[in-house]
């Protein structure tokens, strides 16, 4: 909205917005003329400042690039460490061959090391950020898809996110009556109420008298496109005024040729109204009058009912509309001289009727009010920052849905210290009349408090909250440069219930990266346990050095790309978001990692000795291990696709296509693995009897159960995610 601007003088403390007698570089000249003296040039103006804002504001880690690197070094030095010690002890003390010890820790390592979890991770961020884009909101920085599910607390602009942007009339104050209006936006769809009970506006002539003004004394415009949308051409307050008059049932061409438009003094901020001269059909000539509320009651000496206008009366309902957060508009007639053909300022004296009253205001979405809710049901806080005043912030706030009784302004901001504002932000979740360095403050306090930020905004002075926040989401619709290059995400359709849907999706990418990881981990492990178990007790290796790169790579091509398509878990948002400082391998994720090893290890350990039992040649006795690892890791994946909840559920085979895919796949390759003489000679298999495969077969269904009754233990300790 245009601002005017006057000359006098204002308080040092006063904020940006309200410093009228101010001109601020970057900004646009609407209408008049003026001279200026320039006070501050460059980095010192208000928009240099902000750049230095952008500038300074340090791009955080995100809490997956965080916890990845630390389980890296971790796991490097486990590595380390125990190939070193395998290595002495298999040439220290079982007195080994150097180099036969050597291969058997090279195998050692290639199985232990998770080599497919980087590419593994970067195909799930890589499909959320597809899936995300589907659903409009568009990601400018990979690992960003992760953290918005790791996001404890909301910061949302108002306008156009959490409302429609298009200003709606829901009041109609007459004389000794309100009206409530329903509908929203531009759409000419509504009822009036009066007390909670409907009302026919036809039959009401006051609500008629108003009405009719409000659709003469205008210049927008309301028209249908394609899809049958209503598009406004105009003024917003206009294009409300005109959607509360069709509410109202009244033809605007049919009125317009009843009562042409002579002459018009147009809206200017000097005169704070608009004003036309009209004619009726028998010629009679008269005035219409809309505008800021104190400008026309001055103008107005009686009421729709013929009685002097009472002042308080009316003051005291712009009062309670403005504590409802509602723009208000008064609107009024006079009759005028039959021969008038020119309108000028001279003709708006004190001799107009008072109509009444329009409340205007930008509605809430509807889809915004749910989407807040479902993030408060997600265990998110949802903060609403605006540069509107607190009253209509906290009207706004209370239809949302956001704790809106003690809203904090940008002058109450000011005085307080880090702690101080920390404290006062957990008594509200609105803040209005909020500057750059505000809502620069308030990201870094909610930081400090150990909250993941996520910062929405679509002006250059958002850009420094954007840049400082953990993840800034941009407008793609009406945002600034500038405001897209500082953020991580940019919203296309500008609608906060997107930001619900890419919570929704970061959280599943997330469970994803974590399932991968339960899935890679005991595999490698189970693998490794089985050569150092071997080694430790001087017995033949079970799978050698390059029957692990095989199995590995099976695996890592098949079964575990099959998780990066699992779909959201049902009960993904009635979660509360995980903790910032959790790490990426929780104690329950520990313990099904050395459950599920120990399955793997043993199930293959034990099919290599029967085989080698039975008298099979050692060549048998491998591929069967191999097999058995690969059978036992196609059981374990129709396990890990869920934490505890059990797999014997009608999903199992069609929740997840890709993984039935993957499945049959791997199948094939191990057929291949074990019957192909290519691939014999190459990798040392050996054709596998029926009676193998049974055993095979047998142990992973085995598998397939334990790892079943484990998670039932899970459920009944109360444990939903690990």
């Amino acid at each position: 909205m245009a601002t005017e601007k006057d000359t006098a003088a204002v308080d040092q403390a006063t904020p940006v917005a309200e410093r009228r007698c101010m001109a601020y570089a970057g900004t646009v000249v609407r209408c008049g003329q003026g001279r200026g003296v320039v006070v501050e040039t460059g980095r010192t103006t208000e928009i240099g400042r902000i750049g230095d804002m952008v500038r300074e504001a340090a791009v955080l880690e995100t809490p997956l690039t965080r916890r990845l690197g630390r389980f890296s070094r971790q796991i490097t030095w486990v590595i380390l460490l125990l190939s070193a010690l395998t290595f002495a002890f298999g040439v220290a003390v079982r007195h080994m061959p150097m180099f036969d010890v050597f291969l058997a820790v090279v195998g050692l390592a290639v199985a232990a090391i998770p080599e497919g979890l980087p590419a593994i991770v970067t195909i799930v961020l890589a499909i959320g950020t597809r899936n995300m884009a589907r659903q409009r909101a568009v990601l400018l920085r990979l690992p960003a898809v992760e953290t918005l599910g790791s996001v404890t607390v909301i910061c949302t602009d108002k306008t156009g996110t959490l409302t429609r942007n298009e200003m709606t009339a829901v009041r109609v104050m007459l004389t000794g009556c309100e009206l409530a209006v329903s509908g929203a936006g531009y759409a000419p769809i509504g009822v009036f109420t009066s007390a909670g009970k409907p009302i026919h506006p036809a039959q009401h002539d006051a609500l008629q008298a108003l009405a009719t003004c409000a659709l003469l004394c205008n210049d927008a415009q309301l028209q249908q496109d394609a899809q049958q949308q209503w598009q406004l051409v105009g003024d917003p307050t206009e294009g409300a005024l005109l959607a509360l008059a069709y509410k109202a049932g009244l033809d605007g061409a049919a009125l317009c040729a009843q009562f042409p438009r002579v002459d018009a003094i147009p809206f200017e901020s000097e005169l704070r109204y608009m004003a036309t001269l009209h004619r009726d059909p028998q010629g009679k000539a008269f005035i219409l009058l809309k505008g800021a509320p104190e400008q026309v009651l001055a103008l107005c000496t009686l009421e729709a009912n013929g009685a002097p206008v009472v002042q308080s009366d009316w003051l005291a309902a712009i009062e309670r509309a403005a504590q409802s957060g509602l723009r208000v508009l008064a609107l009024a007639r006079c009759e005028a001289a039959s021969d008038m053909a020119q309108l000028t300022v001279a003709d708006i004296t004190p001799r107009f009727t008072l109509l009444g009253l329009a409340g205007l205001i930008d509605p809430p979405r509807d889809e915004a009010v749910a989407a807040v809710a479902e993030c408060q049901r997600a265990g998110m806080r949802v903060k609403m920052i605006t540069g509107d005043h607190a009253a209509t912030a906290a009207a706004i706030g209370a239809q949302i849905g956001l704790n809106a009784a003690l809203p904090l302004d940008g002058a109450r901001i000011d005085p307080l210290d880090e702690a101080a504002l920390r404290r006062a932000l957990l008594q509200t979740d609105v803040i209005a009349r909020a500057s750059p360095e505000h809502k620069l403050r308030l990201v870094r306090a909610l930081q400090a408090d150990g909250e993941l930020v996520a910062m929405t905004g679509d002006g250059v002075n958002d850009a420094p909250a954007l840049k400082a926040a953990d993840i800034g989401v941009a407008m793609g619709r009406r945002g600034t440069d500038a405001a897209r290059e500082a953020a991580d995400l940019v919203l296309t359709d500008d609608n906060f219930a997107t930001i619900a849907r890419a919570v929704r999706e970061g959280r599943a990418v997330f469970d994803n990266i974590k399932k991968s990881l339960l899935f890679i981990l005991p595999t490698n492990i189970g693998e490794a346990g089985v050569i150092l178990f071997a080694l430790l007790a001087g017995l033949a290796l079970p799978v050698t050095a390059s029957q692990i790169l095989w199995v590995n790579m099976v695996s890592a091509v098949t079964l575990s790309l099959a998780l990066a398509f699992e779909p959201p878990e049902i009960d993904v948002m009635q979660r509360p978001p995980r903790s910032p400082a959790e790490p990426l391998i929780t104690r329950s994720m520990l313990v099904r990692i050395g459950f599920v090893s120990l399955l793997m290890g043993a199930t293959t350990f034990g099919i290599f000795e029967w085989e080698l039992a039975r008298g099979s040649s050692l060549e048998l006795a491998r591929t069967a291990a191999v097999n058995m690892l690969a059978f036992a890791e196609l059981a374990y994946l129709f396990q890990v696709r869920s934490y505890t909840a059990s797999a014997l559920h009608r999903t199992l085979l069609h929740g997840n296509p890709v993984a039935l895919a993957v499945a049959i796949l791997l199948v094939l390759l191990q057929l291949a693995f074990t019957y192909a003489p290519p691939l014999q000679s190459l990798l040392g298999g050996a054709a596998l009897p029926p009676s193998s495969w049974a055993m095979i077969l047998g142990l992973s269904l085995a598998v397939f159960a334990a790892i079943e009754i484990e998670k039932g233990l899970w459920r009944r300790m109360g444990l939903q995610r690990m």
